[in-house]
Parts: structure tokens; sequence; C-alpha cells
């Protein structure tokens, strides 16, 4: 009954929410390539590709969770070596990023729209042996029609944010049944264990894994395009700030910080990776509107000793930038609530500084700052204090990358221990 009131109202939904969705779409560019996948429209080449293969759906949103699928994906193919993999996704952003590094035995597409009639339609093309669900893409119809087809179907990764755990609090009658239909839910932390129970989810089918995010294992960094990028405008020997991930206002704040900063260390550069790209244009305006001299990653380099910010408008590197950094500061968290992801910054071995909203990320945060690991601020006034000592002292930025890598180790093997539970899942299956 709760599925079919659902697929009644969807079309209402969509209405209500369409403008919106396409706004977002049309701001993030190429929109219009393959969008009939959106709505289960595939081409006869596609069909023609998936036809005889029994495949490993991976269901991601963008650009982070498509680094884990790929990442899991890779470890599964360890344990089974004629695996093919079908990977969906959600953004253009992250369905950029999976066709630049998914291996040739993996198809990209996107994500069919989650009614009744359209997920029929991916199911019949894709022909999945088991699903595999990206840490919150939970969805009822996709869940439902796995179950019904008797396929495995494992959420891996679980993410519950405080906000969706009161609102699945709220709604739960309504949202367990979706939660009990999933053959295995591979929590990060203990302690989410009892969170999951809370919503719905069946006890024994939680499982403490770790993170795959935050794995240290087989985890590399290559700094090599960076480094080039930097060259080429004449910037490879300068002191690196980095704002990886920042939200509306960030780039603002780094920057007055950055102004204030170089009157002491006057060999600084600020480079900014906006969490979205599209803000580009606009960063640009508003930094060159204070005076500084700002550059894009995309265009041609030219050496520029007066240059202040570097902006990086290109995606899918983030983690390779992270190599370069001297600081790094984890956006969405002094202006914006959530936090992004530390680990990346953690494992290219930097010293990491976060404002006090980490809330997606707030058991990790706890740990690092507990454990010396990362430096929390509250202002803007305490980040320049924080940074101005750390620039000044590097034994203390050694100290403190190696806190935070020993703060990931308890994740070390997550990975493989993922990888292990969905292929046992899929042989009992």
């Amino acid at each position: 009954m709760i599925r079919f009131i659902y697929n009644l109202l969807w079309p209402l939904g969509l209405v209500f929410f369409l403008p919106g969705y396409l706004v977002k779409m049309f701001r993030r560019g190429n929109y219009r390539e393959k969008f009939g996948q959106r709505l289960g429209i595939y081409d006869s080449h596609l069909r023609a590709r998936l036809y005889w293969k029994k495949s490993f759906w991976l269901h991601a949103v963008s650009v982070g969770e498509v680094t884990i699928a790929l990442k899991l994906a890779r470890q599964i193919r360890i344990l089974k070596p004629d695996l093919h993999c079908v990977l969906t996704t959600t953004t253009t952003t992250g369905f950029a990023f999976a066709n630049q590094n998914a291996p040739e035995w993996m198809e990209v597409m996107y994500s069919p729209l989650d009614f009744w009639p359209i997920m029929r339609r991916a199911f019949a093309t894709i022909s999945p042996k088991a699903i595999i669900l990206v840490e919150a893409e939970v969805w009822p119809n996709l869940v439902a029609e796995a179950h019904t087809r008797e396929i495995a179907i494992a959420l891996v990764n679980a993410r519950l944010s405080p906000r969706s755990e009161k609102r699945f609090r709220m709604f739960r009658r309504l949202v367990a049944p979706t939660f009990r239909l999933l053959d295995a839910i591979c929590v990060q932390n203990l302690e989410d264990i009892e969170r999951w129970k809370a919503i719905g989810a069946e006890e024994g089918k939680i499982n403490h894994i770790g993170s795959i995010k935050y794995d240290p294992e087989n985890v590399e960094v290559d700094p090599e395009t960076p480094v080039a990028v930097l060259a080429g405008f004449g910037l490879e020997k300068r002191t690196v700030i980095f704002g990886g991930s920042t939200h509306s206002g960030e780039e603002k704040v780094l920057a007055e910080v950055f102004r204030a900063l170089r009157r002491d260390f006057v060999d600084l550069l600020l480079v900014l990776a906006p969490r979205h790209t599209e803000r580009t244009a606009e960063i640009q305006r508003d930094l060159e509107g204070i005076g500084f001299h700002v550059a894009l990653r995309s265009q041609l380099p030219v050496p520029d000793p007066f240059l202040d910010c570097l902006l990086i408008d290109s995606t899918g590197e983030l983690r390779d930038w992270y190599g370069v950094a001297t600081l790094a500061f984890i956006g969405k968290s002094l202006l914006a609530r959530g936090g992004q992801n530390p680990a990346e910054a953690i494992l290219a071995g930097k010293p990491v500084l976060f404002g006090p909203h980490m809330e997606n990320f707030a058991v990790l945060a706890n740990t690092l700052v507990t454990q010396g690991g990362a430096l929390q601020v509250n202002s803007a006034t305490e980040l320049r204090r924080g940074m101005s000592t750390l620039l000044a002292n590097p034994d203390d930025r050694e100290e403190m990358a190696q806190n935070a890598r020993k703060a990931l180790d308890t994740h070390r093997g997550a990975t493989a221990r993922t990888a292990q539970l969905i292929v046992d899942l899929t042989s009992t299956g």
C-alpha cells in the first residue's frame, strides 16, 4: 500500500521539484547528454552490450560516491576476475568523472528516476546479478523491484546524517518497509548500528565494516598534474593554502585570511576548489572585486609572479590538488552546515582545518580533534590564527598529519571487507 501511494504521488512530486532539478542540471552543463537514460530509454547499442552479461549494478550520486563505487568495484574484481559492472550516477559531474575513470569492464550510465515503469525498464536492460547502493541511495521502487526479482541488494558505506535520521524517525512507518528489504547494510561506525535499527533496518543485516572513503589502503595521491599546472604559472615554489570543496561565502573568508597572513608569509598562494564548479565565474568576480589577481585552472598557463589565487574549475582532481597543499581547509564547515570529507586531505598527508559544522562527518571530525589530527575553528579570526601558527611551525604540521593518519587506521581494510561481504551475499543468494 505504501509503495502504491508513493507511485501515485510520484508524478505530482516530479512536477513540484522539476523546475529546481532542471535549473541545477542546466547550471552544471551537459544535461542533454544521454538524458533518455534517466527515463529508462536506452539505445540499441547499449542494450546489445548488456544483453548477455549479468552485471553488478552500482548506484551512486556524484563524484564522491562514484569514487567509492570505483574503489569497491576494483576490489570485488580481485575476488571475481570475470566481473562486469554497470555504474549509474545521478549528476552530470559524477557521470563525467565516472567516464574518465571507469575501467573497460564497466558500463557508465545515468541513474533512472525512481518511478515504477522507468525502474522496470532499467532492470530489463541492466539485468543485474546484484545491486550495490553507495552511501544513501535507497529508493523505494529500486529496492522493491530488486526484492521482487530476488536480486541481492546491499547498501555500502552507509551514511545517515542527523537531518536524515530525524526525518526517517518521523516517518518510520513509511520508510522502514524499504530498509527491511535490504539484504545488507554496511555501516562505518559501531554507533551507527543503533541509529539504523531505530529507523527500521533489521539488526541481523547491519554490518560494522568501516568506511571505504576513509580506508587508507591502496590510496595514491598523484600531484603530477597540479605540480605541472603550478609550474606553468611559475608558482611551483609558493606555499599553498588550499580550500577544498568550498561553499558560498567561504571563498571570501579564505581570501581575507590569506590577505592577512601574507603580511608575514609573503610567498603564499591561495588555491580554491569550489564544491560546485558552476560557481567559478561568481567566485572570480567576487575575488577580483576585492583586488585579487585570479587565474583559472582551465586557462592556458602563463607565468605570473603576481597571482594571488588559482581557481580549480575542473572536476575529479580534488585528491591530487591536496597533494600540493601546505595547509588544507575543508569546505562547507564554516558558513554552511554539514561539512565535506576531510579524508582525502589526510591521505595526502596534509594538516587539516575545518569550521564548526562537520555534522555529516561528526564521528571522524570529533576523533580528529580529540587526537590532535585536525584543528577546528569557529570564526575567520580563529582560522587566521590557526593557519599562522601552523605555517610558522613545520613540525606541528607534520605531527598533525601523522595523528590524522592514525585516526583513519580504524577503517583500514574496509574496502576489502565490503567486497568480501558482497561476494558472499551473491554466492549464497
